[in-house]
């Protein structure tokens, strides 16, 4: 198994390269065709050119409409990842969600860090912070997106609601 995700990989990465081939295993070749194994991936020039990569920048349809200036934002602790949020969600601190006290479920939200000016949309899925002061959670992901160094634990930011 580990064997057949390695070649899919290498596949992929020859793709994104623009060269096209024939993956095969080295023990395919020597084995008889009645007994290949289940993990043996065979891909001919035609069915690798019909694989497509797309980009993965998302564009939102609406307007951000301000909310809040020099709001501090912190982060969840690694021991939140894999709970149930609020909304019934797990948390992954992969993903970009983030924990707000007032506004609604699904709410996406542009945060932007004020010292550097980069900027994360993230999805509210659960209630806090519950520290005084704070105004959002974000994810780890989320978080680390837009913080200029990595030993922050809180930031300032803008937050913009993004109306449909």
């Amino acid at each position: 198994m580990k064997r057949s995700v390695s070649i899919l990989v290498f596949v992929l990465i020859a793709l994104l390269a623009g060269t096209t081939f024939v993956a095969q295993t080295v023990n395919a070749e020597k084995q008889d065709s009645k007994k290949r194994s289940k993990d043996t991936i065979l891909k001919t020039k035609k069915e690798i050119q019909e694989i497509t990569i797309t980009d993965t920048i998302v564009e939102y349809k609406g307007k951000f409409k301000p909310f809040k200036k020099s709001a501090h934002a912190s982060y969840y602790a690694d021991k939140f990842h894999g709970r149930r949020t609020a909304s019934g969600k797990l948390y992954d601190k992969t993903k970009l969600t983030a924990a707000h006290k007032t506004l609604p479920f699904g709410t996406k939200i542009r945060v932007t860090n004020e010292s550097n000016g980069k900027s994360v949309v993230v999805e509210i899925t659960d209630r806090g912070p519950f520290v005084r002061g704070r105004e959002i959670d974000l994810s780890r992901k989320a978080f680390f997106n837009i913080a200029s160094s990595s030993g922050a634990g809180y930031i300032k930011v803008t937050l913009e609601i993004l109306q449909k």
